[in-house]
């Protein structure tokens, strides 16, 4: 197995929360595919927080993408320079207010490694705690919900959970691999 050689990148957009670009590649048999697309977006978290009372720290929000209001973990993007445990603290501090607790690393993972060039960090923060209020930014509407572990559960099996990169790494959690 070999990767493929790039010839040639052309940038068709760059904007900030979206670029594309399009890549001529030769493949290791010396075909030449000379349109292949990849967006290109920021390192992005996730975090499982569950407090000390063993409830899980979620948040409920609206997502333009299925014009529908989900809820999901709390999830962000690793701005220049941040490490990804610390854009994690921030955002579930930023967009639940809470903080503190034991972090760990739960998985690292790619939407599509096919055509996106990012990976997500899933940390799981426990006995987090409330420590400050909310501070969101002008486009962010966000809800708090403080949920059981068998409502998480029931959202999984339920389908309600759309965000794959966050099912999954709740399913990772709940089975203890």
């Amino acid at each position: 197995m070999e990767k493929w050689k790039v010839i040639d990148t052309e940038y068709l957009i760059r904007r900030p929360w979206l670029t594309a670009r399009r890549d001529s590649v030769q493949l290791p048999d010396g075909k030449i595919l000379d349109e292949y697309y990849v967006l290109e977006y920021p390192t992005w978290v996730n975090v499982i927080a569950v407090t000390t009372d063993r409830r899980f720290v979620m948040v409920e929000q609206y997502r333009h993408g299925l014009q529908d209001i989900f809820t999901e973990l709390v999830a962000g993007v690793v701005e220049k320079g941040e490490a990804p445990l610390d854009a994690a603290k921030r955002e579930l501090l930023e967009e639940t207010g809470f903080g503190n607790g034991s972090w760990h690393l739960n998985s690292v993972l790619s939407a599509n490694p096919s055509s996106m060039n990012n990976l997500t960090y899933s940390y799981i923060a426990e006995g987090v705690e409330p420590i400050d209020t909310q501070h969101l930014d002008d486009t962010e509407d966000i809800n708090v919900k403080i949920l059981s572990e068998e409502e998480v559960k029931q959202l999984l099996r339920d389908d309600k959970i759309k965000q794959s990169l966050m099912a999954a790494a709740l399913l990772k959690y709940f089975s203890n691999i």
